[in-house]
């Protein structure tokens, strides 16, 4: 497929080099993807052209080396959700502003092949990773949706760590034109149990969602599933939203410990909902919703114990203010980027880079209709 690509950029816009990057699992660098031993260096999306057009989400053209030629940086994008970066070497001048916007398009056509070419093969899997994922993580990026998802409604961003060992914390949407539904998972115990336990209840949840069962029965049926599986020895904390998008009114299950903290003119506030029992925990639990109103412009974080709980060297929880702060901080940042700006500020309040715990950190931004 993207010889293809090269290809036609070659013959119809006379392209000197063509060249497509992933974005790794940890969101640092740009994968080259590439076939050994013809590989180049990875890019890091920190003070790079490369980084600057995946950051921004806008083309971003730079000089070559060669006479005349520049190099075009395209973010590769799929419904909101920023893969990478196609880079294109370019004659100059006129040439690269009047094809800019065609390539542009090139670029979001060929993320879209990429996601389904993905159920085929694993070249482009394997070009997101800089080190070997552990098998929870495996099993859990493959349960993911996506790290971001754009709508006209609202804007999503989530990201996990350690990237590369994950193994219990986990978030899920799903849209229609009228409804979002978000899930944020807190999981339990370490290692691959945690996975098996994340992957049954998730799965139970989409189970019940796409039987059009209301979201307390959702929580009932996947509740039932861990419980019959764990008998109470393992049960999931997770945080379910229903959102109507034409009115941002949503309806709520608070089956465990996710926080949300709520970003609205300016001021953060920690929003206090009816705590229900985790799935799983005891035999037929009813779970009740209640409402939630999202209003135009607010910002919605949703975090885990992993974040919420961390203890710096000295033992001091990050908690509500250290979390307020940092999302006071990154509020000028689009939804996709905060989750990684606010997990690098947790970074130095642990100061160790790998933590001991998962840690989700999703972001919504409510736009209204």
């Amino acid at each position: 497929m993207l010889d293809a690509v090269r290809r036609v950029l070659v013959e119809q816009y006379a392209a000197d080099g063509v060249e497509l990057f992933m974005a790794d699992y940890g969101l640092t660098v740009l994968q080259p993807v590439s076939v050994l031993p013809h590989t180049l260096e990875p890019v890091s999306v920190h003070n790079t052209a490369e980084g600057r057009a995946f950051g921004a989400q806008e083309p971003f053209v730079e000089d070559a080396p060669g006479g005349g030629l520049v190099r075009a940086h395209l973010p590769v994008t799929v419904r909101g959700d920023r893969l990478g970066v196609l880079s294109v070497v370019l004659p100059g001048g006129d040439h690269v502003r009047g094809c800019l916007t065609e390539l542009a398009e090139i670029a979001e056509v060929l993320g879209r092949e990429v996601v389904v070419a993905e159920r085929d093969t694993d070249l482009y899997l394997q070009a997101r990773r800089k080190d070997r994922l552990t098998l929870a993580a495996e099993m859990q990026w493959q349960l993911l949706p996506g790290r971001s998802s754009t709508r006209p409604e609202y804007e999503l961003g989530a990201q996990l760590e350690p990237a590369y060992a994950i193994f219990g914390d986990n978030f899920d949407w799903s849209a229609t034109a009228e409804r979002l539904m978000l899930y944020v998972t807190n999981g339990m115990g370490e290692g691959i149990e945690a996975s098996l336990l994340t992957n049954l209840a998730i799965n139970a949840l989409r189970n019940a969602r796409r039987a059009g069962l209301p979201l307390p029965d959702q929580a009932a049926l996947a509740d039932q599933a861990v419980y019959a599986q764990y008998r109470g020895e393992c049960y999931l904390s997770v945080l379910m939203f229903d959102f109507e998008l034409a009115t941002g009114r949503a309806w709520v299950v608070d089956a465990g410990s996710p926080q949300m903290l709520r970003l609205r003119d300016g001021s953060v506030e920690r929003i206090e909902l009816e705590a229900q029992l985790p799935l799983g925990m005891f035999e037929e639990t009813d779970y009740v919703a209640q409402e939630f109103r999202a209003e135009p412009g607010d910002r919605l974080v949703f975090v885990s114990d992993g974040v919420h709980s961390v203890a710096s060297p000295k033992g001091e929880a990050y908690g509500d203010v250290a979390l307020a702060r940092a999302i006071q901080a990154t509020r000028l940042l689009p939804a996709a980027e905060v989750p990684r700006a606010i997990l690098r500020e947790l970074t130095g309040h642990r100061g160790r880079r790998i933590p001991d715990d998962d840690a989700l950190v999703v972001c919504l931004d409510w736009l209204g209709q």
